[in-house]
């Protein structure tokens, strides 16, 4: 009988293994499984710096580099986590390959625990190191966890397909989200304008970041903070007045008539352009003027003045909030307006 249960045993490990070996794979969701740190969490780059490139084989010598990349560097900075979730779901409803619904609810797992109790997203968990603590708007990061969490909430996007234990579980954790991005934007003179691009975690006042990001008045994070709140069903006067206030501010603030050129090999500049506006990257917090940062930390008030390196190496002036301006706002008033 003992000897039965035995063949039994190993008759069936080899139909599941052979089952597993014959599941449609999606080699980019592959390379993933290899790059998931063990808290769930993704890296933007590894142990020697090297930015993480899912079209790169993976080589003896790669593989080693990852396997040497500690938890200190799971990040939301440049997409990382947020995008393997997103890849990862949709992965798995087209090949139905079990190891990445696991994978990306493991990043789930990763998202709900890294998020503060005040609401807020770091840049980077565990790791505090210089300014990778701050509640980080900067570059997206907390806005793209918190529309993960919110197409887990409202069973869309693909995401019908996680476990439905995650459905209350971001449902709160999408409220503490809304509550954070409210209680953090700023005012003046007791009226609300934006948001800045990083916050102390305790403090929940604006903070810097790199040398040339200053404690200051972020425009294309503010542009997507607004489209999430506009995105919020059934909104609440407070989100009302949020988005309200920040329209309010880009409207004002706006530089109609002109676009910022990058283009390689010239100086970058504004340029008149009469089918555009734009809007400074950064403003003073309190006088609402451009504000320039440099690699030796000093701030500029004039583009002019920065280093050539800077000047030309960053998106000092942008159309962020254009689109908001033109069709967003009034398409969401007619919907939402009083």
């Amino acid at each position: 009988m003992m000897k039965i249960k035995i063949v039994l045993t190993i008759f069936c490990s080899i139909l599941l293994s052979s089952c597993y070996a014959q599941m449609p794979t999606d080699a980019v969701a592959e390379k993933m499984l290899v790059y998931q740190l063990a808290n769930g969490g993704w890296p933007k780059q590894l142990e020697d710096k090297s930015v993480v490139n899912y079209g790169a084989a993976l080589t003896p010598e790669l593989l080693a580099k990852i396997k040497e990349t500690t938890v200190k560097h799971a990040t939301f900075d440049n997409k990382a986590t947020s995008r393997e979730v997103v890849y990862l779901v949709k992965a798995y409803k087209k090949t139905q390959n079990k190891a990445y619904l696991k994978a990306a609810e493991k990043g789930l797992d990763y998202i709900l625990e890294a998020q503060y109790a005040n609401g807020g997203w770091p840049q980077y968990y565990p790791d505090k190191a210089l300014y990778r603590s701050e509640i980080t708007y900067n570059d997206d990061a907390m806005i793209n966890v918190l529309n993960i969490l919110n197409d887990i909430a409202l069973q869309k996007n693909d995401f019908e397909v996680v476990n439905s234990d995650y459905i209350p579980k971001a449902q709160k954790a999408v409220a503490k989200g809304i509550d954070c991005i409210l209680k953090t934007q700023v005012k003046q003179n007791g009226e609300l304008t934006i948001w800045a691009a990083q916050y102390d975690k305790d403090s929940l006042l604006p903070a810097k970041a790199r040398a040339f990001e200053p404690a200051s008045l972020a425009t294309s994070e503010s542009a997507s903070l607004v489209r999430f709140l506009m995105g919020i069903k059934n909104p609440s006067d407070a989100v009302r007045n949020s988005i309200a206030g920040a329209m309010k501010w880009f409207n004002t603030h706006k530089i109609a008539g002109y676009r910022f050129d990058r283009e390689k090999g010239k100086t970058a500049a504004l340029i008149a352009d009469d089918t555009s506006m734009a809007w400074a990257r950064f403003y003073d917090l309190e006088k609402n003027t451009p504000i320039f940062g440099d690699r030796d930390n000093t701030i500029k008030s004039k583009l002019e003045d920065l280093s050539p390196e800077r000047r030309n190496g960053y998106a000092w002036y942008g159309n962020w909030g254009q689109k908001l301006i033109e069709k967003e706002y009034p398409k969401w008033l007619a919907a939402n307006g009083k």
